[in-house]
């Protein structure tokens, strides 16, 4: 579906419209969501679509999963979560997960950001060169 630009700036203000200090806020999306389908206005359809989407990047803007061979005890999570808190600011939902095909280290994803600090991935490394 193609998307006029007027569609976008509308789904711009409404996005920055269910922000609460910067952060989106789960119910002024639902209330801001709702108004529109009351409203109907002209390419409501396209509106909320890139309404979705913003709200999907904002998500994964803010989400970090980090990986790790053996689980992290409290010590190690909450050392991870102060160190990307300061680079990228309040409100990452943290996501904690073991993965042993890493080998040793870690591997942290927020965003589109990586930090890969793998065994595996210098393995690969090794291999390619």
């Amino acid at each position: 579906m193609k998307i006029t630009k007027q569609a976008r700036r509308e789904a711009k203000e409404l996005f920055r419209a269910a922000q609460v200090n910067g952060l989106l806020d789960e119910n002024k999306v639902r209330q801001v969501v709702d108004e529109v389908l009351r409203a109907r206005p002209r390419g409501y359809m396209a509106i909320l679509s890139h309404f979705q989407r913003l709200v999907k990047l904002d998500i994964d803007r803010r989400t970090a999963r980090v990986e790790s061979v053996i689980a992290l005890d409290d010590a190690e999570q909450n050392n991870v979560k102060s160190v990307l808190s300061k680079r990228y600011g309040a409100g990452l939902n943290f996501t904690f997960a073991q993965n042993p095909a890493l080998i040793g280290g870690m591997r942290i994803k927020v965003g589109s950001d990586v930090f890969d600090g793998t065994i595996q991935s210098r393995l690969a490394q090794l291999q390619e060169v």
